[in-house]
């Protein structure tokens, strides 16, 4: 019982300094949770239009990184954070279901099979369906059928219903910088967060339930994880990318 009411205080500290996260950096603030330390980049539900999916340039070629991202975005609009948005095949092309603007670019995946987005249950961030944001086990997705305007597929889920992925291990010894989305119980926000140094799927997952107390999250991928968020002056670089999920602000 202690260690409950002990948890249910951890989240409401943490869901108190998620909150203050926007004043910050419009959008993005560092954060500390069990030793580790993170960026978490929130958007509420009014900015959920803004929230943009990316995969491939006018001329049908990968887009691969920030860089040409920002090349892409129209008069008077810039970048205020991109990240990795999901896993994907050596051309780039996304390993599950990818929805643009309303647009299946790549169909849902249900398998099972080796590997972080095969270990079950995955599952699927929705934005702009029923609710502003939603992370859905992907069977269940498959079922229901909802709408969404930007869909992503990844795999494992970090926080499934309030808890944790049944395979995570306190003691696992596999540590990569992770990056992942987690949704708020009314589905009115959305958290997306990324570590800075290398943690294990255990300590990920705790991030998103204890430290911001969300009952869903959703990995997006490890080692290959970057961000782009100038306002915490972060503009990563390394390994191309396929999928990219990214907030957009328009001056006019």
């Amino acid at each position: 019982m202690m260690l409950e009411l002990q948890r249910q205080l951890g989240v409401t500290l943490g869901m108190v300094f998620a909150m203050a996260l926007p004043a910050a950096s419009d959008g993005c603030g560092r954060m500390d949770h069990d030793g580790q330390g993170y960026v978490v980049c929130q958007i509420e539900a009014e900015r959920e239009p803004a929230l943009r999916l990316w995969q491939n340039g006018a001329d049908g070629t990968p887009l691969r990184n920030f860089s040409n991202v920002r090349k892409i975005l129209l008069p008077g609009e810039s970048l205020i954070f991109a990240m990795n948005a999901g896993m994907f095949h050596a051309d780039y092309r996304p390993v599950g279901l990818l929805v643009i603007e309303g647009e299946q670019i790549h169909p849902l995946n249900p398998h099972a099979g080796k590997g972080n987005f095969g270990m079950l249950p995955n599952g699927i961030f929705c934005a702009g369906g029923d609710r502003p944001f939603q992370v859905i086990e992907s069977r269940a997705f498959a079922s229901a059928q909802p709408a969404c305007r930007l869909a992503t597929q990844s795999g494992p889920l970090l926080v499934i219903d309030g808890a944790l992925h049944p395979r995570f291990l306190v003691d696992s010894d596999s540590r990569y910088i992770r990056n992942g989305v987690g949704v708020s119980p009314d589905g009115q926000t959305a958290w997306f967060a990324i570590s800075d140094r290398p943690v294990t799927f255990h300590e990920f997952g705790r991030l998103f339930r204890d430290g911001l107390g969300v009952h869903d999250a959703l990995y997006l991928d490890g080692s290959i994880s970057r961000l782009y968020a100038p306002g915490v002056n972060r503009a990563d670089f390394g390994r191309s990318l396929g999928p990219i999920i990214g907030l957009v602000s328009r001056v006019e």
